[in-house]
């Protein structure tokens, strides 16, 4: 089968990350022939298609939905799909769920799959009315979890026409070299080398308000009060960098929090931390959470989207309420305290990772859906093909 990719940019996102990695497993599959196109071809994640092997994206730039530019690229991709027999697309966001199911519909794509990657955030009424369009074109909408399902039918889209597929995380973004040594790592990230020092951890954009990297400093100081040897690390890039330090020098925090920026050693990160964190107001399904896990680290994060689906509350961590600095402080206090039940909440919600959420799992997944979808797609797809030879050998009856 021939497989679309679509998605926005390739910046580093949870998104954009799992679109670059179904490509990947897609293609060593071997199961079907796989195209990728996007909407603004940019972004650090580029270099893992290129080392995955994609070398051709067709990139379709959009300054809106509602001028000449976007029906010249709705025409080149309707063309596009047309020339390739593309059987099967897939989206992977907000604008490439409208512009792709639009365009795989008016090109008669037999299976188009679009997608819910999150319960709250930062749409509009209006693009919120305009993406419950675009699902109407979409035989299937995959959500990442059983509670961005929820939210789905809430809105409602139909329950049967949702499929949770969860993120697959590769265990290899986790995965430690040989030479790595704590001390240097810390040193390389700008942190103090102390090995006295006791790391909590978070890893998020400092772009939206939605990660709430406020409550996690409220709790840091509430943490420091009782664990002077705590320091904390927000790792991430945005525009909300400077109110926040802000915000940490007013907490008196300004010796204890480290802004690292995008962290490129993510997997020498979480090795040096003691305890990872999520202060989100609302999520999908959190990559982070899985990460954190996969590196066999306790974790204390808010109880949003699908996290309880990932995190059992008490044996690999601790789930919270968004917004509350006390009772975050508390669990995070309370793991910093005991390391050797850290570690092993840290080494159970590994093995949780491993069995539920691996690359095999989301693959499977993903290849049953397209198999299940075309075969149900082929009689009416059968039909066409009969009914544009029919045409053809009229028209070409009436031409003679």
């Amino acid at each position: 089968m021939n497989v679309l990719q679509l998605t926005n940019t390739f910046h580093l996102g949870g998104s954009e990350r799992q679109a670059v990695q179904l490509v990947r497993l897609l293609n060593e599959s071997g199961r079907c022939r796989v195209f990728v196109a996007c909407l603004e071809r940019s972004g650090a994640l580029l270099d893992d298609l290129m080392r995955a092997g994609v070398t051709e994206i067709a990139e379709y730039p959009l300054t809106s939905f509602y001028n000449l530019n976007s029906l010249r690229q709705f025409r080149r991709f309707v063309a596009f799909l047309r020339e390739h027999e593309i059987d099967v697309v897939q989206t992977h966001d907000f604008y490439s769920n409208v512009f792709g199911m639009i365009a795989a519909a008016r090109s008669r794509v037999p299976v188009r799959i679009a997608a819910k990657r999150e319960t709250g955030g930062i749409r509009t009424s209006v693009q919120k009315i305009v993406e419950r369009q675009a699902y109407r074109l979409a035989q299937t909408v995959v959500a990442n979890s059983d509670a961005v399902r929820e939210h789905l039918i809430r809105d409602g889209v139909r329950a049967d026409k949702i499929v949770t597929v969860y993120n697959g995380l590769d265990t290899n973004r986790v995965a430690l070299a040989e030479s790595y040594r704590r001390e240097e790592t810390l040193r390389s990230l700008g942190l103090p080398g102390d090995t006295a020092r006791r790391f909590v951890t978070i890893v998020a954009n400092l772009q939206h308000e939605v990660k709430d990297h406020r409550t996690f400093l409220r709790a840091a100081k509430r943490v420091r009060e009782r664990v002077p040897e705590a320091a904390f690390v927000l790792a991430g890039q945005g525009k909300l960098t400077d109110s926040l330090k802000a915000l940490a020098s007013d907490l008196g925090l300004e010796r204890d929090v480290f802004f690292i920026g995008r962290c490129n050693s993510i997997a020498e990160l979480l090795a040096a931390s003691d305890v990872c964190v999520l202060s989100s107001k609302a999520e999908g399904f959190s990559n982070a959470i899985l990460e954190y896990m996969a590196a066999s680290k306790p974790v204390v994060v808010t109880d949003v989207g699908g996290a309880r689906e990932a995190v059992i509350e008490g044996e690999t961590g601790y789930l919270v309420q968004p917004g509350d600095d006390e009772m975050m402080a508390a669990r995070i206090i309370s793991l910093l305290s005991e390391p050797d039940g850290a570690r092993a909440m840290g080494e159970r919600g590994r093995r949780v990772v491993e069995e539920k959420f691996s690359c095999e799992a989301q693959l499977n997944d993903t290849l049953n859906l397209y198999e299940k979808l075309l075969a149900e797609a082929r009689p009416a797809r059968i039909v066409r093909k009969v009914e544009e030879v029919h045409t053809e050998e009229f028209l070409g009856k009436q031409g003679k």
